[in-house]
């Protein structure tokens, strides 16, 4: 009776979000926490002859259930948190965090893995069976199952520390974007803006029971802002606002950022690391964090004369408007400059897209190009349980009906809500004795334009490639058939993991793809030719500076994570701001502090520290993988099924150069990323 008055404590396909409430996270967790401590006991305390059964798929299902409970917490604090809520999460966190180091920590356990890979069976494994040993055997090496007995419990000490303060790192950000707002009720200072975003502003500000237009710092509005605003000191006042975001008060992250760094860097010298890039690493493509560096300074050679180039236009382009005594660019004069040229070049708008990307209509598009390609349905099911009314709920079957996963939607932004696009799995499907597989369950989030004043919710055309991005990494978990959990779906390497979500980023720039969703919510009008010409003309436009800005902050990371010293180097935020100078195209204000804001670096004790860099590293991967669809046709059911065979199914139970070479038939061509950036002179 306990698990239906606590929904938690009960694995669920059809989470009762409905029934989820704060009070009930600490007990649940405590009574999950209390079971897997009791199957971690008798595991390491069995006895008698060592099986793959007995051994490894004890040791994978012995958290499931926590796990589980641990997921769903963890993502309602994410989409749905109230003061409670965080209280709860706060306090559940340093015991998970402390339970899981334990494990591989747990003398009994490595013994019984040790006596396991002794015995003729494990040495007779092939397959996922002997990568899932070898794994195995090797995370709990990394994480310090042969240290001495003091080094043990310094580790633990680290990572439950570095739980609590990534999760007030986290909510730090969440805060201090809530925080801010600037309200305008003169029309006259919101010249240039387009009308998407006016609408927005008013909407806000009527929510709020307030006149005018009301600005935040959430994506779409800040970005309209910085892009369109005619008037240079609201411009200003924005990023600075953005820039120095949980940078001082109560909210100051950079306190935090320091420790995080001194933490994980303790923790990769006790490990017997030389740093933390080189622990994180050690399992990935890249290998090592100098390797890592030296890609990014490789792309850096490529990529920095057409950078310089393009600053220059810029400029040039500036004095053309404003005379030679036009000042150098600030930080907000870029983007907003930027559009103005190339407007002018390609007699270009993208706001002149949005009508024709009404986000119902890039979903069912989205969902019918997957059908073509890798011969799947998706279909949209109600009557289930959601954290909030906009959520959506969607079935995915293969060709004869049967249900390969399912997964949430939740487009649109709320204070409520953390910011950013991201995927996450709930539920990881595996096989059933009956030779069935059971289906996975996942979710995607975003903060998209939401729908306003009477009109759906008209996307840009990077919010568009958001969606599919996204959807990308649901594909991975939801097409996988790997018989173990831990090596299913998106559980693979991370410089590997962004290649099914960039991939699909694809198809938003081909025109048969388009025609399948771009059409005008008036009209019913596909993207007139001269306009979608306009569109691909430019999608090289500035391609330098995206790339710089990437490579900026996937250098930052990993020196952070090699040789940051604040004795040496001084404050972290000041230091980062000088290491990402270079990257930019103007010069930095003072306190720019953009590395407090960095979620993906500092919310979790790894997330995508020391490993920012992979979103280049996978875009050479998607870039070259698309080539086959682009060679066949971008509809290739042939090639599709492929990429679902070979890439999308298989998770981690191959090494992914290997499941690479498998598809592609050779090592990944650089050149083909450079190529479609227009970066190769």
């Amino acid at each position: 009776m306990e698990s239906v008055d606590n929904p938690l404590l009960e694995i669920q396909f059809r989470i009762p979000f409905d029934r989820i409430r704060a009070e009930q996270v600490e007990a649940a967790v405590d009574q999950l926490l209390a079971e897997a401590r009791q199957r971690q006991k008798e595991l390491a305390e069995s006895t008698g002859q060592r099986t793959f059964e007995n051994t490894l798929l004890a040791l994978e299902s012995m958290t499931e259930q926590l796990d589980y409970a641990l997921g769903v917490t963890r993502h309602l604090e994410s989409v749905a948190t109230y003061p409670e809520f965080r209280e709860a999460f706060n306090r559940i966190q340093p015991k998970a965090s402390l339970f899981y180091t334990e494990i591989v920590l747990d003398p009994g356990l490595w013994q019984i893995l040790r006596e396991y890979a002794d015995t003729p069976e494990a040495r007779a494994l092939s397959g996922t069976r002997a990568r899932f040993l070898k794994k195995t055997m090797d995370g709990f090496r990394r994480q310090g199952a042969e240290l001495d007995d003091a080094g043990k419990e310094r580790l633990k000490l680290i990572d439950v520390e570095l739980a609590q303060i990534t999760t007030r790192f986290s909510e730090h950000v969440l805060d201090a974007t809530n925080a801010f707002e600037l309200v305008i009720t003169d029309e006259a200072r919101l010249s240039g803006l387009p009308e998407s975003a006016l609408d927005a502003a008013r909407e806000s500000a009527k929510a709020r029971g307030l006149d005018g237009w009301r600005f935040t710092l959430q994506a779409p509005s800040y970005n309209a802002v910085l892009t369109y605003l005619a008037d240079s000191v609201t411009r200003e006042l924005l990023y600075r606002a953005f820039m120095t975001r949980a940078t001082s008060g109560d909210l100051d992250n950079g306190p935090l950022i320091e420790r995080i760094v001194e933490l994980r860097k303790e923790k990769a010298t006790v490990l017997r690391f030389d740093n933390f890039a080189d622990l994180v690493l050690e399992d990935r493509m890249a290998h090592d964090g100098e390797k890592a560096l030296t890609f990014l300074r490789e792309l850096l050679t490529k990529t920095e004369g057409f950078f310089a180039l393009e600053n220059q236009n810029l400029q040039e382009y500036r004095r053309d408007l404003e005379g030679p005594g036009s000042p150098e660019p600030q930080p907000w004069d870029i983007a907003y400059y930027a559009e103005k040229l190339r407007s002018s070049l390609y007699d270009f708008d993208e706001e002149a897209l949005r009508p024709y990307y009404p986000l119902p209509q890039v979903v069912s598009g989205m969902f019918e190009l997957v059908e073509r390609l890798y011969g799947i349905r998706v279909k949209e099911e109600s009557g289930v349980p959601v954290w909030d009314p906009e959520v959506r709920y969607y079935s995915i079957t293969d060709a004869e009906g049967t249900r390969l996963g399912c997964f949430y939607a939740d487009w649109y932004p709320r204070e409520n809500k953390r910011a950013g696009a991201w995927m996450d799995g709930f539920l990881t499907g595996h096989p059933e004795p009956d030779g069935s597989f059971r289906p996975h369950l996942g979710l995607i989030c975003g903060n998209l334009t939401p729908p306003l004043a009477g009109k759906p919710a008209l996307l840009t055309h990077r919010e568009v490639e958001t969606v599919f991005h996204e959807f990308g990494h649901l594909l991975h978990h939801c097409l996988s058939r790997v018989e173990i959990r831990s090596l299913a779906g998106t559980s693979v390497a991370w410089d590997f993991v962004e290649l099914p979500s960039q991939i699909m980023e694809n198809w938003c720039w081909e025109r048969p793809s388009l025609d399948l969703f771009a059409r005008d919510y008036r009209t019913g009008n596909s993207i007139p030719e001269d306009l979608f010409q306009k569109m691909k003309r430019a999608r090289t436009f500035r391609a330098a500076n995206v790339q710089m800005r990437q490579i900026g902050f996937g250098t930052v990371d990993l020196l952070l994570h090699l040789s940051y010293d604040p004795k040496r180097d001084g404050p972290v935020l000041a230091w980062a701001r000088d290491q990402i100078q270079p990257f930019a195209p103007a010069p930095l204000m003072p306190d720019y502090g953009m590395i407090a804001g960095f979620t993906h670096l500092f919310a979790s004790p790894v997330g995508y520290a020391a490993g920012y860099y992979s979103y280049k590293w996978a875009e050479v991967l998607d870039a070259d993988a698309f080539t086959r669809f682009l060679e066949a046709g971008v509809f290739s059911s042939e090639v599709g099924r492929e990429f679902r065979d070979k890439i999308l199914s298989k998770g981690d139970s191959e090494d992914p150069a290997d499941l690479f070479r498998s598809f592609m038939g050779r090592d990944p061509d650089a050149g083909a990323l450079l190529r479609r950036s227009g970066l190769i002179q």
